[in-house]
C-alpha cells in the first residue's frame, strides 16, 4: 500500500525541505514535524519570493498554504 502524505512528510523529518506556498513564495528549512492537517514547523527557515531572500528561523506554516513539498535536492529534474 503506497504511503499517504502524513507518512512521507514523517519521513522527512529532521531533513532540509523546499515548501512551494499558494502564492508563489517558497520557504526552506529544517522539518520538524507535521501533524494531521499538514501544518508544518520549520526550523532555521528561509523565504525567497522572485524578489527577495530573508531569513525567518522557525516557523509554522498553515497545510492549507502549502502546495507542494520536495527534499532538500529538489523535484526531479531539477539541479538546486
Amino acid at each position: 500500500m503506497p504511503d499517504g502524505p502524513a507518512q512521507i512528510l514523517e519521513r522527512l523529518v529532521d531533513q532540509r525541505v523546499t515548501l512551494v506556498l499558494k502564492d508563489t513564495r517558497e520557504l526552506s528549512g529544517k522539518l520538524l514535524g507535521s501533524d494531521e492537517h499538514m501544518n508544518v514547523v520549520l526550523d532555521e527557515a528561509s523565504e525567497r519570493s522572485a524578489e527577495t531572500t530573508r531569513h525567518l528561523g522557525r516557523v509554522v506554516l498553515r497545510g492549507s498554504n502549502v502546495v507542494s513539498v520536495f527534499a532538500a535536492h529538489g523535484p526531479p529534474g531539477t539541479s538546486r
